[in-house]
C-alpha cells in the first residue's frame, strides 16, 4: 500500500500541472453518458423491458459500467501500456533489479488522475437508478447483503478486469508488439453496457470467463437490482481466486522468458 500511494501521488502531482485536463474529461464523460441514455431512450421507445430489465434496472448497469470504465482508465490501462512500453524498449531491465514484487511495482506505478470523473459520474447514475427503481427483488441477497454484495462484487469485477489484461500483456514477453490490445480490450468492453443474459449463450459465457465484463458489470448491477443470489456472488469470488493464481503463475512464466535489452 505505502508502494501505491507514493506511485498515487507523484501521478497526482504530475497531473496537477495540467488541469484543464479535468474540464476535457468531464466533458468527455458527459458525451459518454448522453450516448448511453440516448441508446437507452430508443430501446425503451420500442419495449417495457429488455430480458427483464426495466429501465431504472438498464440505468443501473449502465452506471456500473460507467464506474467500471473509470477505474479501468484510472489504473488498470496505463498501468500495462507501460508494461508494454518497457518490454518493447528493453526498460522493462529496470523493474527487474527494484527490490520489490516485479508484478505489484508494474500494477501501481502509473494512474490517470483525471478519469476518475467517470466513477463519479458512474456513482451519481447509480445512485439515480437506485432511487426511481421500482425495487423489485427476485435474488436471494436482500437488505443489508444488497450494499455488501454490490462492493464485493464490484472489487471482484475490477481484479477479474486487471488479472485477464495482465495475462493478455504478458504475451508480450514473446511477441513484443501488443499495442492493439488496448483497441480489443476496449471494443470488448462495450459489450458490458448492456445486461451479458440478452447475448446468446456462448457470447455470454465468453462474456464471463473469459472477458469477466459479465462478473465486473452485470453482477454488481444485480446486486443492485435485486437479482443477486448468495451462490452467485460466491462463484464471483471464487472465480476471482483462481484467476489471481492463473495470472500469477503466467506473469512468473513471463517474466522467465524474458531476454531483456541488456541479456
Amino acid at each position: 500500500m505505502r508502494l501505491a500511494l507514493t506511485f498515487l501521488r507523484i501521478n497526482v502531482m504530475n497531473e496537477l500541472q495540467y488541469r484543464a485536463n479535468f474540464f476535457l474529461q468531464v466533458l468527455e464523460s458527459v458525451v459518454a453518458l448522453a450516448t448511453g441514455l440516448i441508446v437507452l431512450s430508443l430501446i425503451f421507445a420500442q419495449t417495457d423491458a429488455l430480458d427483464g430489465w426495466t429501465r431504472p434496472q438498464l440505468l443501473a448497469v449502465l452506471g456500473v459500467f460507467t464506474m467500471v470504465g473509470g477505474v479501468i482508465k484510472f489504473a488498470i490501462e496505463p498501468n500495462m501500456a507501460r508494461i508494454m512500453s518497457d518490454i518493447r524498449e528493453g526498460t522493462f531491465d529496470y523493474v527487474l533489479t527494484k527490490p520489490v514484487d516485479s508484478q505489484l511495482f508494474v500494477s501501481v506505478r502509473q494512474f490517470r488522475l483525471w478519469q476518475l470523473t467517470d466513477v463519479i459520474v458512474g456513482a451519481a447514475v447509480v445512485v439515480w437508478a437506485v432511487v426511481t427503481s421500482d425495487g423489485s427483488e427476485q435474488g436471494s441477497v436482500t437488505g443489508g447483503g444488497v450494499a455488501l454484495g454490490f462492493f464485493v462484487s464490484l472489487f471482484a469485477g475490477s481484479l477479474m478486469i486487471y488479472c485477464v489484461w495482465l495475462i493478455l500483456t504478458t504475451g508480450a514477453f514473446w511477441f513484443v508488439r501488443m499495442e492493439m490490445l488496448e483497441e480489443l480490450f476496449t471494443g470488448l468492453y462495450r459489450a458490458g453496457q448492456y445486461p451479458v443474459g440478452i447475448y446468446p449463450g456462448w457470447l455470454r459465457a465468453a462474456l464471463t470467463f473469459l472477458i469477466p465484463i459479465g462478473f465486473a458489470v452485470t453482477v454488481p448491477s444485480e446486486a443492485l437490482t435485486g437479482r443477486l443470489t448468495w451462490s452467485r456472488l460466491a462463484l464471483a469470488v471464487g472465480f476471482v481466486v483462481l484467476l489471481m493464481a492463473v495470472t500469477r503463475t503466467v506473469w512468473s512464466w513471463g517474466v522467465r522468458n524474458y531476454s531483456g535489452a541488456s541479456a
